[in-house]
């Protein structure tokens, strides 16, 4: 198995985690995005979006961070990231869409070029425009992560695709310094899947790329 990533990509983060929780052995294949690796005919005739991640396992090749959480879920499906009735899925991947369908395309690496190098907005107008994306979204998660169906993570007290998701997105709102004080539960399931090794092994600064 091999993991085509980037280690500042959240949505390859989200990936790497899960392969973590799942115990699952694979190569990491590093891409630098800022160098324009991604757009190497190479890896066009594999991936043609040219995004991060891909996995490929055996004679399966998947691109879409949402498409190969699923696929292995479906594949290895030991531990489960998705709770075993209906309604705990549909909430589970609502929580997990609002970060990976509205937030993270808003303000990934090649949206915030395309506004700076297109519009000239100046760092203080990039930054107030990626604050205003992550807020949006986590005002909607931290209402949601209010109700019962939540625990220790977004649902129950088992890791999920929510946390897999949320996880990269808290680790970027971080970086970006974002403020989070509105967000009590989103800080305090990020800490508790922080405390795992396979988010730990996960971490961008622990990935062979960072250095």
């Amino acid at each position: 198995m091999d993991l085509y990533g980037y280690f500042r990509s959240s949505a390859a983060y989200r990936v790497r985690a899960a392969l973590n929780i799942k115990r699952l052995e694979y190569t990491a294949i590093p891409l630098s995005l800022l160098a324009g690796d991604n757009k190497a005919a190479s890896y066009l005739d594999k991936n043609p979006q040219g995004f991060v991640p891909y996995l490929t396992d055996g004679t399966v090749a998947i691109g879409q961070s949402l498409a190969i959480l699923e696929y292995l879920e479906e594949t290895y499906p030991e531990p489960a990231l998705l709770p075993s009735d209906g309604a705990g899925r549909a909430r589970v991947r609502q929580l997990a869409g609002i970060i990976a369908c509205d937030i993270h395309p808003l303000d990934n690496l090649r949206v915030l070029k395309y506004i700076t190098g297109i519009f000239e907005v100046s760092a203080d107008q990039k930054t107030a425009w990626y604050h205003h994306w992550i807020i949006a979204g986590f005002r909607a998660i931290e209402t949601l992560l209010k109700d019962a169906g939540s625990g220790d993570f977004c649902h129950g007290d088992k890791v999920t695709f929510a946390d897999l998701c949320l996880v990269p997105q808290v680790y970027n709102a971080r970086r970006f310094k974002c403020p989070l004080t509105d967000f009590p539960n989103i800080t305090r399931i990020t800490d508790n899947c922080n405390r795992l090794e396979a988010f730990i092994q996960a971490l961008p600064e622990n990935q062979a790329d960072a250095s």
